[in-house]
């Protein structure tokens, strides 16, 4: 087995490439590929007929460099995306329907389907009937402020 390592280690520092690369596809840190990416760097030292020193060398350099230097601004540009609201915060901005009078204490409204306590963000007071923009959600009460005329 040693034997064929030695004989065979393009295709050696291949399979560990292969390897490394199909284990970060279930972690997704970005930490394996980069000692994939260095395995492979190693493998085509190999093949230019590197010993075995110059390609352990190689791929601990590629490694690395690739790992503090590629490596941030990857994860940067993969984090980097647009937020989606999740949970309650994406009731803040919809518009409320004013079941029960609200004002700066107390009061209910209608948000899509539900039905919200809520109170105003100042010191207005909102009719019934009347649409209201939600602007918070404070625990379990929507914090809300009318529309004002061309507003929908």
């Amino acid at each position: 087995m040693i034997d064929w390592i030695a004989e065979h280690a393009a295709l050696t520092w291949l399979a560990v490439a292969v390897l490394l690369a199909v284990i970060e596809l279930v972690s997704m840190d970005f930490v394996l590929l980069m000692f994939a990416l260095g395995a492979l760097a190693a493998a085509g030292a190999t093949v230019l007929g590197a010993p075995l020193w110059f390609a352990v060398a190689v791929f601990a350099a590629v490694s690395f460099a690739l790992l503090f230097l590629l490596r941030p601004t990857l994860l940067q540009r993969l984090h980097s995306g647009p937020t989606l609201a999740t949970g309650f915060s994406n009731l803040v901005g919809r518009s409320a329907l004013v079941l029960q009078p609200v004002d700066s204490r107390d009061g209910r409204v209608r948000i899509g389907s539900e039905e919200w306590s809520a109170r105003t963000a100042d010191a207005q007071a909102i009719d019934v009937g009347v649409e209201a923009r939600v602007v918070a959600i404070d625990g379990a009460t929507a914090v809300v402020t009318a529309l004002s005329e061309g507003e929908s």
